[in-house]
């Protein structure tokens, strides 16, 4: 339904993980219609809970008198061990959780979470560099044997 492209681009990502969702009836079906956006958006814990934030999931149209907040925290549903281990790896300087997919699972919404470490500007001028003789590369191997 949703990706967070940008996570790729910004942060190293690692130790992937699924969580479901504490969502209203409103927002559901607007998940389903495909209105939302991670962009933005990244866990917090507090508490031996797991809240996602800043994710934007746009009201729906049919549900007027009855809409809810577009950026509202939504708790996120994990077991107590997960959240621990979670915690544990937040407590590093510069790490953080991310939200990365957001899907439908047997007609029930899941997100794609993995801890994150951000990217220097040198990082990211590295691996596009990386990416480029690759690339560079492959279409010379492609004129010589093509």
């Amino acid at each position: 339904m949703a990706t967070n492209r940008k996570a790729r681009q910004d942060y190293f990502l690692s130790d992937f993980n699924e969580a479901g969702i504490a969502l209203k009836g409103s927002e559901i079906k607007s998940i389903r219609s495909g209105h939302v956006s991670l962009t933005e958006s990244y866990i917090l814990i507090n508490e031996h809970e797991a809240w996602l934030v800043d994710a934007y999931i746009a009201p729906y149209e049919h549900a007027r008198p009855f809409t809810h907040d577009p950026r509202r925290k939504r708790k996120l549903l994990l077991h107590r061990s997960e959240i621990d281990r979670l915690w544990n790896h937040v407590r590093q300087k510069g790490v953080t959780i991310i939200p990365t997919k957001l899907y439908l699972k047997e007609g029930l919404a899941k997100i794609e979470i993995a801890i994150a470490k951000g990217k220097s500007k040198y990082d990211k001028r590295q691996i596009i560099a990386k990416r480029d003789m690759e690339r560079e590369m492959e279409r010379h191997y492609k004129r010589k044997n093509g």
